[in-house]
């Protein structure tokens, strides 16, 4: 998976990419990511990439030429399996059934960050395949948005997180929230860990995991398993939770 950012602020782009998980992943060579500031694409001698608004207006709009051109350096030649995503308002909301699509169906992402008001909207009508929103608030620019898709596409990626059982059972990699986890120790202000989790009994604690992770998703975010395609087991996992809070 190759990953271009387009940002007027690549140290802050570089900063993602020199942490953690991102870090190794690219030091391996598990995905390929990089950031192309759009002033080297300016044909301004002081590379300004911004100008004055059409009709007037407050503030000043970036320009749709170094954009157009930088997109075009780092995709030559646009295949089926390439994608230029633009972050903003405007976009469709990202969710992990999104990260999931794009790492399906796409191995070069070009991801463009607006700034100062806005962009030229030629760049949302011609250049750009898709809108993206990371939610309903206002950002500076599209930097952190681009910094959440990468980083969500790029975990799916195996080997990249090390584990290749972490993303699976990431909370919304399918439509329900992840369970409730614990380490050492066993006991803290006596508050204790569950005792199936101290079994070593592999079904039951499977079991526990799903219920809880059921009861979670129940109890904090409903809306979603209006989407999950529950098993038999899960149905009858569901009806237990339903009678045990009928109890209380």
């Amino acid at each position: 998976m190759k990953i271009d950012i387009l940002s007027l602020f690549p140290e802050f782009i570089d900063a993602f990419f020199r942490q953690s998980i991102i870090k190794r992943a690219l030091e391996s060579g598990l995905i390929d990511m990089k950031v192309t500031d759009p002033r080297d694409f300016s044909k301004d001698k002081h590379h300004r990439v911004d100008d004055t608004v059409y009709g007037g207006g407050a503030g000043m709009l970036m320009q749709c030429a170094p954009l157009f051109d930088a997109c075009h350096h780092e995709l030559p030649e646009k295949g089926v399996r390439d994608h230029v995503i633009f972050l903003s308002p405007a976009g469709i909301p990202f969710t992990q059934d999104k990260a999931k699509e794009l790492y399906s169906n796409y191995d070069h992402l070009v991801l463009i960050c607006g700034h100062y008001e806005g962009v030229d909207h030629r760049v949302e009508k011609y250049l750009a395949d898709e809108l993206i929103s990371i939610g309903d608030y206002v950002l500076t620019g599209g930097e952190l948005g681009a910094m959440v898709i990468a980083d969500a596409v790029a975990r799916m990626v195996p080997g990249v997180l090390g584990d290749a059982g972490s993303a699976p059972g990431d909370s919304f990699y399918e439509p329900i929230l992840e369970y409730p986890q614990y380490t050492k120790p066993a006991v803290y202000n006596g508050w204790e860990v569950p005792e199936v989790l101290l079994s070593g009994h592999h079904g039951n604690i499977a079991r526990w995991r799903r219920k809880e992770a059921l009861r979670r998703t129940l109890e904090y975010r409903p809306d979603l398993l209006e989407k999950l395609d529950m098993t038999k087991e899960d149905r009858k996992i569901m009806a237990e939770i339903r009678e045990e809070k009928e109890k209380k």
